[in-house]
């Protein structure tokens, strides 16, 4: 895993997590492509043809609460910018991208026993865990499934390879679930699998499907230090962002024992600076006990944690935008730089 240190970053660059006056928005970055995007949407509800009724109903109920589909976007912008026209495989592929993105989540939410996503019931909670799980097993293998219409050993390699590294992440986090001892590198060990992973295969498909895999590094470099900065920035609004606009409260990940890089940090200052605080901490990540969450969110917000994990996700930014200058210069690319900010344009 490519990293830099917080102070070569920090000797490195000093721009500001503020977006630009001309930083547009999502919509206006998904206009880029917008008559894509929109087969595309169509596509990934066109591709579920399961013979059982329950299983359409629940994979239509998840993916019909998705939400802005940035992995596809990104392979959307990707194919685009190696080839400025229409490919209905870019398309197809960045569906099948949706459909993994989704099967995760569905994944994810029976984990975390979540009652809402994004505002909306959960496959687990309008059904039942079994139900979930089996149809976001069945999104996986209809994926797959379409994947071999490609007839492409490299795509699948990429594919699969990438879904073995998911579900490693997944593991890898349960592992360190409750674990006060977790450290930053092995946070980064999770989300690299995750979160991450996903978009380096939404990247890299794009550039197989068009013939250009001289640039398959570069846009792994690009992916994972995205998908790094996306989800430190997450995990960061967990501590500091809005309950409603995120659709969860608070708080929610350290109740459940996650091994988040604001907690992480917080644990390591708090331990020389305040013995006190760092014992509430640690105890409510190994017991998942958090029955005074506004307090303890406070000690982390006090400890100096949140400031690190913003820098590391400007870090993280930086080291993607820098992937992307050495591919074709143009306003897909253009668009690809203007996610990156828009990313971390949240944490402001």
């Amino acid at each position: 895993m490519t990293s830099i240190s917080l102070s070569n970053a920090a000797a490195a660059s000093t721009t500001s997590l503020t977006p630009l006056a001309s930083t547009p928005s999502y919509a206006d970055i998904q206009s880029i492509v917008a008559d894509d995007f929109e087969i595309m949407d169509q596509q990934v509800f066109g591709s579920l043809n399961s013979k059982v009724q329950l299983v359409m109903n629940v994979s239509q109920h998840v993916i019909n609460a998705g939400g802005k589909r940035m992995r596809p976007l990104i392979t959307l912008l990707c194919a685009r910018m190696f080839n400025d026209q229409p490919s209905q495989q870019a398309m197809h592929l960045a569906a099948i991208t949706e459909m993994l993105h989704t099967a995760t989540l569905v994944h994810d939410d029976v984990i975390d026993e979540s009652g809402q996503r994004r505002g909306k019931p959960t496959a687990n909670a309008t059904w039942d865990n079994a139900t979930a799980v089996l149809v976001g097993d069945y999104l996986i293998a209809r994926a797959f499934n379409l994947l071999v219409g490609f007839q492409s050993l490299p795509l699948l390699q990429v594919f699969s390879d990438g879904t073995c590294d998911i579900a490693e992440g997944e593991v890898l986090q349960l592992q360190h679930q409750h674990n006060p001892e977790a450290t930053e590198a092995d946070y980064l060990n999770i989300i690299d699998g995750k979160t991450s992973r996903l978009f380096m295969m939404a990247t890299q498909g794009a550039a197989i499907l068009q013939n250009k895999t001289e640039h398959l590094q570069a846009l792994a470099d690009f992916g994972q230090h995205f998908g790094n900065a996306f989800q430190i920035v997450d995990d960061v609004l967990d501590y500091s962002g809005d309950s409603e606009l995120m659709g969860k409260n608070l708080g929610d990940d350290l109740a459940e024992g996650k091994p988040t890089l604001p907690t992480i940090k917080a644990l390591e200052l708090l331990k020389d600076s305040d013995k006190t605080g760092y014992e509430q901490l640690r105890i409510a990540v190994q017991t998942g006990k958090t029955p005074n969450t506004e307090q303890l969110i406070e000690l982390v917000r006090h400890s100096g944690s949140l400031e690190y994990c913003k820098q590391r996700a400007l870090e993280e930014t930086k080291l993607a935008q820098q992937a992307l200058s050495s591919l074709p210069d143009n306003r897909y690319r253009q668009g690809l730089y203007q996610l990156t900010e828009l990313a971390s344009a949240r944490l402001v």
